[in-house]
């Protein structure tokens, strides 16, 4: 039996679990700053999430306690995308994360999306971003989706957090 090598519509990814160093730092970080809600504490692990969901970003020490992060130029995660439901709350985040100290390694319009780059205390990258609506998306002369990278006016979504 043959079966087509395509996914049902509908699917997405659930969550992503990262291996860090120090879980009370991860915590901070990733509640503190980026603004989720713990659901739930585990020996050497926690679950946290917007507060409507079991888990969206698992954190774990179960093999990585005190570990350095891994070297550039290595496989392994890129980034992960943390996607907002709109471009205020974006804004807000990107508040909380350069009033943290947090360095911004890169913003992009993406024409599509305008996203924020930077990484957590254990060198995991993360985009911040929201989607624009589709309305709004650059399209091709046959009218399908287009894609591009320009500079992110920082100071204009900054504004938004207001």
């Amino acid at each position: 039996m043959e079966v087509p090598a395509t996914l049902p519509d509908g699917v997405r990814i659930g969550h992503v679990h990262l291996a860090v160093s120090d879980l009370q730092r991860a915590e901070a970080f990733y509640c503190e700053i980026l603004g989720f809600t713990v659901m739930l504490r585990w020996p050497g692990a926690l679950f946290v999430s917007e507060g409507h969901y079991h888990h969206l970003i698992g954190l774990n020490t179960w093999e990585t306690k005190g570990a350095d992060p891994p070297p550039t130029g290595h496989t392994g995660l890129y980034h992960l995308a943390i996607l907002f439901p709109d471009r205020r709350s974006l804004a807000q985040c990107l508040v909380r994360v350069l009033a943290a100290g947090v360095a911004v390694d890169g913003a992009s319009d993406h024409g599509v999306s305008e996203a924020i780059y930077l990484r957590d205390p254990d060198g995991n990258g993360i985009e911040l971003y929201r989607d624009r609506p589709q309305g709004e998306w650059p399209r091709s002369a046959d009218g399908q989706p287009t894609m591009y990278t320009r500079r992110l006016d920082l100071e204009a979504l900054l504004a938004e957090a207001r």
